[in-house]
C-alpha cells in the first residue's frame, strides 16, 4: 500500500469536549495515508465528547505551549464547544492557529472549529462553514459564511461535521494536493 503522507506531521489541536469522532476518522484515514499525526493541546490527557455524553481518554502527544508551526506540515481542529472555550483559554492557540494560516499551510477545521479563527484573529475575509452555532461568532470577525457544508477556500477546508465521509475525502484531497504542488516546486 503506497503511503504518499509518510514523512509529513499533522497536528490535531485538541481541548477536553472535543468531538471524538471529528478527530479519530480524520486520525485514521491520515495514518492510513503514512502521516504522523500528533495530538496537541493544554492538557496532559483530553477527554471526549460521543454523542450525548463523555467519551474516551486521549493522551496528547505535544502541549500546546511548547509546538512550533514549523514543527508541522498540516493543522486539524475538530469541533467541541467545551473544547474551543479551552483553547481560547490560551494564547498558545492564537500563536499556533496564526502561524499556520499566515504560512498557508494546510487547515482543516470541523464543526466549532472553525472558532479557532475567531480566536486568532485571523477569520476577516476568510470563506468558511461549520457548526451553524459558530456562524454568528464568525460572521461578526468578518468572516464569509458559506452555505456549503463542505467548503475549500485556499488551503483552508472547513466543513459543518455532517458527512465526515465526504470530509475526509476532501481534506486527503487537500494534503495530498499540497504535497504535489510542492513536490513540483
Amino acid at each position: 500500500m503506497q503511503k504518499p503522507l509518510a514523512g509529513k506531521k499533522i497536528a490535531v489541536l485538541i481541548a477536553s469536549g472535543f468531538e471524538e469522532i471529528q478527530m479519530t476518522e480524520p486520525q485514521k484515514a491520515l495514518l492510513n495515508l503514512g502521516a504522523t499525526v500528533k495530538l496537541v493541546g493544554p492538557e496532559g490527557l483530553a477527554n471526549g465528547w460521543h454523542g450525548d455524553s463523555w467519551g474516551h481518554y486521549f493522551p496528547v502527544d505535544a502541549q500546546i505551549s511548547s509546538m512550533l508551526s514549523a514543527d508541522y506540515d498540516m493543522l486539524i481542529v475538530p469541533g467541541g464547544a467545551r473544547s474551543l472555550v479551552k483553547l481560547a483559554q490560551t494564547p498558545h492557540t492564537k500563536r499556533i492557529v496564526s502561524a499556520f494560516v499566515d504560512d498557508q499551510k494546510p487547515v482543516a477545521l470541523i464543526g466549532h472549529g472553525v472558532e479557532v479563527l475567531v480566536i486568532a484573529d485571523r477569520a476577516q475575509g476568510l470563506s468558511v462553514t461549520g457548526s451553524v452555532e459558530s456562524r454568528a461568532a464568525l460572521e461578526a470577525a468578518q468572516a464569509i459564511w458559506s452555505e456549503e457544508p463542505i467548503h475549500l477556500s485556499g488551503n483552508m477546508l472547513t466543513t459543518d461535521g455532517a458527512d465526515m465521509p465526504a470530509f475526509i475525502a476532501e481534506m486527503t484531497n487537500l494534503f495530498l494536493g499540497q504535497e504535489q504542488v510542492r513536490d513540483a516546486a
